[in-house]
């Protein structure tokens, strides 16, 4: 289902004056729409809902979920209907976003609730209501983490990776891909996440998926919160894409390499440390937000 439509993953190794090395994993390269950690966190949802016997599935996300819109390609291309539980009933009245109008396109159906409903996401009364509403829907979380998007992100690593680098780096964002690499994760490894968002509840949710100590999130480079930027974040994107050639958004990617570079000139990893960036795709949200 997934693997059929998959393009071959690049890697790049970044020209840096530094006493360690850096290879950027181009997981945005494997898709078009469903790009990045959303393809391994769709694909086993997906083939769940077939099994099933299931047509429809029904998610969560904000304006510029990079979710939301790979669901609804993936919808699309597999012959599933889609619902999106949009936060912030107030955009139903505004014209339609890029990553919004995109997953209309591709036919989800857009269903805005107020940001305390939203917050009722997780919750079974919820769940249930929302089940009576849109009967026959296999039920995704947001950013779709749950067992089977662990199941799928510990796919992203493979024997060789596992083998040759010390240090994998990733965005965090509600930590499902985080979990499943350090889940696939060696014994020689650390994980470092980079969190988009402020606060340290992250940490509680990734314990809820892994037992194992070799990893640590950092908030110091989410840029005050959630798609929220700043202009030394955007003048560094524009730097490291000139110098690199690699895009990045400003959510996730962008963050995670300021904060990477950032802790290098620090010289917080060891001598020759072998680091490994898994790029998560998200392109879709380049600049907006």
């Amino acid at each position: 289902m997934f693997d059929q439509i998959a393009q071959a993953v690049a890697y790049q190794k970044l020209n840096i004056k530094a006493p360690v090395t850096v290879t950027i994993k181009r997981l945005d390269q494997i898709h078009p729409q469903i790009s990045g950690n959303k393809f391994f966190k769709l694909k086993y949802n997906f083939l769940e809902a077939q099994q099933q016997g299931l047509n429809k599935v029904l998610t969560f996300g904000g304006a510029y979920s990079n979710h939301i819109d790979a669901t609804a390609y993936a919808s699309y291309l597999f012959g599933f209907k889609s619902v999106g539980i949009i936060r912030g009933e107030e955009l139903a009245t505004k014209p339609l976003n890029p990553t919004l109008a995109t997953a209309q396109k591709f036919g989800m159906q857009l269903h805005f609730v107020s940001r305390e409903q939203y917050r009722q996401k997780d919750q079974p009364d919820y769940l249930g209501k929302l089940n009576q509403q849109f009967p026959e829907h296999f039920i995704i979380p947001e950013g779709g983490t749950n067992p089977l998007a662990i199941q799928g992100c510990k796919e992203i690593l493979n024997a060789q990776e596992l083998q040759n680098y010390d240090v994998i780096c990733c965005a965090v964002g509600t930590g499902g891909t985080i979990s499943g690499i350090i889940e696939a994760s060696s014994e020689h490894q650390s994980v470092l996440g980079f969190s988009a968002l402020k606060g340290d509840f992250l940490q509680s949710d990734v314990q809820q998926w892994t037992t194992k100590k070799n990893w640590k999130i950092t908030d110091v480079y989410c840029c005050g919160g959630y798609a929220k930027t700043t202009p030394e974040l955007l003048q560094f994107m524009q730097s490291f894409e000139v110098e690199h050639h690699i895009p990045l958004e400003q959510i996730y990617t962008a963050k995670m390499m300021m904060g990477l570079f950032d802790l290098i000139e620090q010289n917080y990893f060891s001598q020759d440390t072998r680091i490994l960036v898994i790029h998560s795709g998200g392109l879709q949200g380049r600049h907006t937000g």
